[in-house]
């Protein structure tokens, strides 16, 4: 079963596929094209994008991604 934190994996997945940075925008075409059957399966496919930038803040929280002060506006990128 998908859950909310499975889209850490997902973010982070999106981003290694794109040199490591990507735009929000990117990231969730990128989530939606690779992972939609799973999303449709749950709940999660209802809440999915808010859920997607808890994850990014989540990956900020554990270093894995550059602080949102640090990048770009609108960007996201790995440490």
């Amino acid at each position: 079963m998908v859950t909310k934190a499975d889209l850490k994996d997902w973010v982070v997945e999106a981003l290694k596929a794109n040199n490591g940075e990507g735009s929000i925008l990117y990231v969730a075409k990128y989530i939606w094209d690779h992972h939609q059957n799973d999303l449709h399966e749950h709940d999660l496919f209802y809440s999915w994008q808010y859920d997607m930038r808890w994850a990014a803040t989540e990956l900020r929280k554990k270093g894995r991604l550059v602080a949102a002060d640090d990048d770009r506006r609108g960007k996201w990128t790995l440490k």
